[in-house]
C-alpha cells in the first residue's frame, strides 16, 4: 500500500517595505531627462545636419530614446492617502508594499496587485481603514438543538497586506467564508436562552462573553489573511419560524411562574407580618383556627388577579 503523500505546507508571504523614492525628486528628475531629451534631439537635428557632424547627429536618437524612457519613468509615480496601500509585484514576484501616505517614485515594471479589485470594482489599492462585514441571516441548531436564525456584525481590517492578497484567493470571500462557519462553531456551542438554573452563558443572556468568544474564533479563521478583528457582535438573533410560537408560549409560562412565585413570597411575608404586628400590640389575640382562616384570607387577597370584594362582619368572631 503506498503511502499516504503529505500534505504540501502552505507558503505564507509575510510583508515587507518596497524600495522606492521620493516622489516629488523624481518629478524634477523626470523634467530634467524631458528638457535634456529635447536638446539632445534638437542639436542633433539643427547643428548635426546643418555642419554634417556625425556626432553631433547622433545625439538625435540618443534623445528620443530619453524621451521614450522619460515617459516610460512616469508610470512609476504612486500617490498614497492615509491608511491606504499599493502591494506590488514585479515579474511575478512579491517586491513589497508601500503603506506610508505620501508622493512616491517605485520601478515602473512593477503591478499593484488587489484581488478583491475583480469582485467588488474597487481600485488597485488596499483600504487599510476598519471596514464593516454585515452577513445575512442563516439558520443554525443552537446547544439544544432548536432552529434559530442568526447573524454578525464584524469590524475588521488588513494588518498584513502581503498575507491578504498572496495567502487567500480573495480576503474580503475568505472573511465572509469564516464569519458564516465561526457563527455556526460557536452559536451550537450555547443554548439560546439561559438555563433554569442560570449558571451558563446563552446566547441571549450572555451578549458580551458570546462576543468576545466569536471575535477570538473569527481571529483564528482569518490570521493567516493578515485580518485583525476589531469587534463581533450578534446583530439578529431570534427562534425559527417554525417553533419560534411554541417558544414563545413556553416564554410566557416561565415568566407567569417566575411572576407568581414573587407575589407568592412577598403574600407570604406580609401574613408574617402582619400577624405579628397584631401579636405584639395586643390588639387582637387569635386562636390557632382564626389565624389559619386569616392567613387564608390575606393570601386570597393578596395573590388573586382580580381586586377583592370586602365583606363586612357585624357579630363576634367566636
Amino acid at each position: 500500500m503506498e503511502e499516504n503523500k503529505a500534505v504540501r505546507p502552505l507558503n505564507i508571504v509575510d510583508e515587507r517595505p518596497a524600495k522606492h523614492a521620493n516622489g516629488w525628486v523624481m518629478l524634477f528628475v523626470i523634467f530634467g531627462m524631458i528638457v535634456a531629451g529635447i536638446a539632445m534631439f534638437a542639436l542633433g537635428i539643427v547643428f548635426g545636419v546643418d555642419k554634417e557632424n556625425a556626432a553631433l547627429i547622433a545625439l538625435a536618437p540618443v534623445g528620443i530614446l530619453t524621451l521614450v524612457a522619460t515617459i516610460f519613468m512616469t508610470f512609476g509615480f504612486k500617490l498614497l492617502q492615509p491608511n491606504e496601500a499599493y502591494v506590488l509585484t514585479l515579474f511575478g514576484k512579491y517586491y513589497g508594499t508601500l503603506k506610508t501616505d505620501g508622493f512616491f517614485w517605485t520601478n515602473p515594471f512593477c503591478a499593484a496587485v488587489n484581488p478583491a479589485r475583480a469582485i467588488a470594482g474597487i481600485s488597485r489599492k488596499l483600504s487599510l481603514k476598519a471596514m464593516t462585514l454585515n452577513n445575512d441571516k442563516q439558520k443554525v441548531n443552537d446547544e439544544d438543538g432548536n432552529p434559530i436564525e442568526i447573524s454578525v456584525v464584524v469590524i475588521w481590517r488588513i494588518t498584513n497586506t502581503a498575507r491578504a492578497v498572496f495567502n487567500v484567493e480573495n480576503y474580503m470571500s475568505y472573511i465572509s467564508t469564516q464569519c458564516d462557519a465561526a457563527i455556526r462553531q460557536v452559536a451550537r456551542q450555547y443554548p439560546y436562552d439561559v438555563s433554569t438554573n442560570g449558571d451558563e452563558n446563552s446566547l441571549r443572556g450572555s451578549a458580551q462573553e458570546i462576543a468576545a468568544i466569536l471575535r477570538e474564533e473569527l481571529q483564528q479563521r482569518v490570521d493567516i489573511a493578515g485580518i485583525e478583528i476589531i469587534e463581533a457582535r450578534i446583530s439578529h438573533l431570534a427562534y425559527a419560524p417554525e417553533i419560534a410560537a411554541a417558544m414563545l408560549q413556553r416564554q410566557q409560562a416561565s415568566a407567569i411562574i417566575a411572576a407568581r412565585q414573587k407575589i407568592v413570597e412577598g403574600a407570604v411575608s406580609m401574613v408574617q407580618m402582619a400577624l405579628n404586628k397584631l401579636s405584639e400590640e395586643q390588639i387582637v389575640e387569635l386562636d390557632d383556627e382564626r389565624k389559619a382562616q386569616m392567613v387564608s384570607n390575606l393570601l386570597v387577597v393578596l395573590c388573586g388577579n382580580r381586586d377583592a370584594q370586602p365583606v363586612v362582619g357585624t357579630g363576634s368572631i367566636y
